[in-house]
């Protein structure tokens, strides 16, 4: 490897600070020590790094571009280390989960709180994720588990399906159609909708949904998450769809949830790396955990 680590410790901290002196201070090094090794630097890589102007040192372009690359490498590094401190202070180890976003306020947080009570020794990092980033978490081992609203055909992913689901329409409980027990798409056509983003797997579902009934749904806004769309609907904007785990805990009073006529599907899904070590014990027990909260929502619904 050219550009070592002690290289690329040196190059950032003169990127930061401005100057060598600077960086000497902050690394606790001499300032001659610094210059040779931007020097011995720039001789290995064959880049200039630093041009000297009026006794300041001005990056390169080559510079700036490096320096963006070297910055997500520190930021792993500190990643590592707060793993490694973690896991000298909790002797029940770390486990780190993704979830799709709309399972994000009421779905994954009384799951995760059992688990806690059922496993106190153990760190949980928890943060959610768009669909199409849990490959790559999961595969550079961001994440132990992923729960998602979708399915994800992905050959280093292997995808169990856990429930099945549906979406609902979020509307003000003052609106017109909040006495309705069900709803079709025909009778949300008319009124403004706050849609899903067509980029993203719930846009082109409902997307699909709404071609297949024959309906041009009046859509004044899109979003890419579901807490948006249901934000966005208190404030009046319109009604919104979105996945029934995405009200699993509840919405605000002013606010209801009315079931779809037409069926549009969602499965609720666990991924994990192919490539990844063997499964944990402490991920064993969270998926045990999760499967039997599932078992029992789905008998009391």
């Amino acid at each position: 490897m050219r550009f070592k680590l002690r290289q690329m410790e040196v190059f950032r901290a003169v990127m930061l600070t401005g100057s060598m002196s600077a960086a000497a201070r902050l690394l606790n090094i001499s300032q001659p020590a610094i210059s040779r090794l931007v020097a011995y630097t720039e001789q290995t890589l064959g880049l200039t790094l630093f041009e000297r102007s009026g006794g300041k040192l001005v990056p390169t372009m080559e510079a700036q571009m490096l320096v963006s690359e070297v910055e997500k490498l520190f930021e792993e590094a500190r990643h590592v280390d707060e793993l490694a401190r973690e896991l000298a202070k909790r002797p029940g180890g770390t486990l780190t989960i993704a979830a799709s976003p709309s399972l994000a306020l009421g779905f994954m947080p009384p799951v995760i709180a059992g688990f806690l009570v059922a496993h106190p020794q153990v760190h949980v990092r928890y943060h959610t994720t768009l669909l199409a980033d849990m490959v790559r978490e999961l595969i550079g081992r961001q994440a132990n588990l992923a729960i998602s609203v979708l399915p994800l055909e992905d050959p280093g992913i292997i995808c169990d399906p856990l429930a099945e689901g549906s979406m609902v329409c979020v509307a003000p409980a003052s609106h017109v159609i909040a006495a309705q027990k069900s709803i079709s798409l025909e009778q949300i056509g008319p009124y403004p909708l706050v849609m899903y983003d067509r980029a993203i797997p719930f846009g082109r579902l409902i997307g699909r949904a709404f071609e297949t009934a024959s309906i041009v749904p009046r859509i004044v806004m899109e979003i890419p998450r579901a807490e948006l769309a249901i934000a966005m609907v208190r404030a009046g904007i319109g009604l919104a769809i979105v996945d029934e785990f995405a009200v699993a805990g509840g919405m605000a009073p002013d606010l209801i949830s009315i079931p779809i006529v037409e069926p549009i599907g969602i499965t609720l899904s666990l991924l994990q790396s192919r490539y990844g070590p063997p499964q944990s014990q402490n991920a064993r027990a969270f998926i045990e955990l999760l499967k039997s909260r599932l078992k029992r929502r789905k008998s009391t619904s």
